[in-house]
């Protein structure tokens, strides 16, 4: 006759082993880390423990859904199996690393060569991607932004504060000696180079300047009045000019009217 499934204690000897996963099911993971699976437990029809064997295909350092599975054989040689699903994600930015000084300070009128910036992240090589400008012929702070996006779309930060700075003082480019005539005002024109705007002022009572460098007797000299200062045949005046740039930067001039 046929062989019973049953045995002796009435258990059915066909019946597989039941498989338990501990944990989540599915689990995800962060790319680039570790990963340590809470494993499964197995018992048989008659309640006895089973030993279970694991296989798995996890890759962590590669984005994708994965497999874990679980098999697990009986006495009577019935398997069973199970599995759990690993989605391994990545969900952080590039590191984005600023190469050089910063905040960094460039001269008016200089060239500026930007360090750049580098980057990392789990999923392999990323490139950095740089905006914003610097104009070397302003004085400002200014700022270049680096960015780093990853394939799955995660983006780093960080910037750089440039500084465009004005340190050099005019330079006079007008002799230091005007010769007029009596009896006018004019006098004539102190000039400077700088790389921003220049502003003039002048000492004294006598003469007076314009912003722009004009010169002038605020009272036309008379030769002959001694009382003015001026007394003899020749004015003989002497006042010190200042050149200030739109910086602060400052040059001065010792000039002498006759």
């Amino acid at each position: 006759g046929a062989i019973s499934a049953l045995t002796d204690d009435g258990y059915d000897r066909s019946i597989p082993p039941v498989i338990t996963i501990n944990g989540a099911n599915p689990v995800t993971v962060e790319l680039g880390s570790t990963y340590s699976d809470a494993g499964a437990t197995a018992v048989s029809s008659r309640g006895t423990s089973v030993t279970v064997t694991t296989s798995s295909n996890v890759d962590t350092t590669s984005v994708g859904s994965y497999t874990v599975t679980y098999s697990a054989t009986d006495l009577n040689g019935n398997t069973t199996s199970a599995t759990r699903r690993v989605d391994v994600e990545d969900t952080t930015a590039p590191k984005v690393i600023v190469t050089g000084n910063n905040p960094a300070t460039v001269e008016l009128g200089q060239s500026y060569e930007d360090a750049g910036a580098t980057a990392t992240d789990a999923s392999g090589t990323v490139t950095v991607v740089t905006t914003g400008t610097v104009d070397t012929n302003t004085v400002g702070v200014y700022t270049l932004t680096y960015t780093s996006t990853d394939a799955s779309g995660n983006a780093g930060t960080e910037t750089r504060t440039v500084n465009v700075t004005d340190t050099v003082v005019p330079v006079f480019t007008s002799g230091a000696t005007f010769i007029v005539d009596e009896n006018q005002t004019a006098v004539g024109t102190v000039t400077a180079t700088d790389l921003d705007t220049i502003t003039f002022t002048i000492s004294g009572d006598v003469l007076q300047i314009t912003s722009a460098g004009v010169l002038s007797f605020i009272t036309a000299p008379d030769y002959e009045d001694s009382d003015a200062g001026y007394g003899g045949n020749t004015v003989d005046y002497t006042a010190t000019v200042t050149a200030t740039d739109a910086s602060g930067n400052t040059a001065t001039q010792v000039i002498t009217v006759m």
